[in-house]
């Protein structure tokens, strides 16, 4: 006996992924190519994870699509085996890991109640006990001798967290399934887990739903790309996971082409002091140095710059031509220069994007969108970007 319902030491989870050869040509070359490819290609879906539950706790996995969180529990479950190292279980499990998993489809909702409790070591007299109070649950008494292939996602929800729950398990592990019921029985789901943790039963949960996951959770795990990158307090975890998440959508927008005659190599935004600077107020001066460097003298090229919202969506933008400045030929490194006396933006992060071209437009230099950050820190009174205006009484 220990103090710990669930423990998982280094463990890892390994799956090939086979291609599908199209042609006898192709497959030829399969034969002559490496072992590798002949065999398929390794994906580390986990590697050395390592962590514990402590009976009574609940952990909360929080992570983006393709982290490993449901290949975890899959392993938790026993339904999986992992590639390599240990993962102990104390006490009797229960799960419930993806939509309709363990139902047979022309079996009907009674029929499956009583296979998913065989499958869980359940005799028929312990699920004769539990059933009356798993159909209550899932509230389908009138749709209980129907086949579930019949069944709508949100009433295979339902019954598949009724019999994972009320068959009383130790240990209860559930997946994202809980999010494709409605908001009623999602409240109910939660009352119940909340009886689990009375009880002094252990958990371990998936959701992307953050509100919820932090209100059941103890603790929280990060999975990102198949490791543990933090586990600690629910509000710290989730806090990390969303500066990553949206730094990692900021990542996303950014965009980069050109002919590379002119390259636009760093840029730096400073205020007013000339330090380098990413945070604002909405009536401060912004100066940018844009540092270039060219592959060959350019006659007179124009740098342009723009902005736009967290979302790439563009709301203002300018060049040296629009504002009258001619540059002189450009011909190896330096920096061009940019003022904006105000930035008149409402408070809120924006995304900076740089360009060079040609003065007739047919050449495109480089240009490197939603690249730089900013940040305005001071709630000026108004959204997005502040355009001066008057108003007066119509005569």
């Amino acid at each position: 006996m220990t103090d710990y319902a669930i423990q998982v030491e280094n463990v890892s989870k390994k799956f090939k992924l086979h291609g599908k050869t199209r042609t006898i040509k192709s497959a030829a070359l399969d034969v002559i190519t490496s072992s590798q490819r002949r065999h398929g290609r390794e994906f580390w879906a986990l590697r050395d994870v390592d962590f514990k539950v402590r009976k009574g706790e609940t952990l909360g996995i929080i992570g983006a699509n393709g982290a490993g969180k449901s290949t975890l529990l899959a392993l938790v479950a026993g339904t999986m085996e992992p590639s390599t190292g240990q993962i102990s279980t104390e006490g009797s499990i229960s799960s419930l890991l993806e939509l309709g998993a363990g139902f047979h489809p022309d079996l009907s909702g009674r029929e499956n109640v009583y296979l998913a409790g065989a499958i869980m070591g359940l005799s028929k007299a312990q699920m004769n006990e539990r059933f009356d109070a798993i159909i209550e649950f899932a509230e389908l008494k009138e749709y209980i001798e129907e086949p579930v292939k019949h069944y709508s996602s949100g009433m295979y929800v339902r019954l598949g967290f009724a019999v994972a729950v009320e068959v009383n398990p130790q240990v209860l592990l559930i997946d994202e399934v809980l999010a494709v019921g409605d908001a009623v029985f999602q409240s109910k789901c939660l009352a119940r887990m909340e009886q689990f943790r009375r009880a002094g039963k252990s958990m371990l949960i998936i959701s992307h739903d953050l509100n919820t996951i932090q209100q059941v959770s103890d603790r929280i795990m990060l999975l990102d790309e198949g490791r543990v990158l933090e586990t600690g307090k629910p509000s710290e975890v989730v806090e990390h996971y969303e500066l990553l998440s949206e730094e990692r959508h900021r990542l996303s927008l950014r965009k980069e082409w050109g002919s590379r005659d002119v390259v636009i190599t760093s840029v730096e935004t400073l205020n007013d002091a000339g330090e380098s600077c990413e945070m604002f107020r909405s009536d401060e001066r912004l100066t940018a140095r844009i540092h270039y460097e060219t592959k060959k003298s350019i006659p007179s090229p124009v740098f342009g710059f723009a902005v736009a919202d967290e979302s790439g969506h563009q709301i203002a933008g300018s060049n040296c031509q629009v504002e009258g400045a001619t540059l002189p030929d450009l011909d190896g490194c330096g920096y061009i220069t940019l003022r904006i006396p105000r930035l008149n933006l409402g408070k809120g992060i924006y995304l900076l994007s740089f360009s060079a071209h040609s003065q007739d437009h047919m050449q495109n230099y480089h240009r490197v969108d939603n690249a730089y950050t900013i940040q305005i820190t001071e709630d000026g009174g108004f959204d997005g970007a502040y355009i001066p205006t008057q108003w007066e009484l119509g005569q």
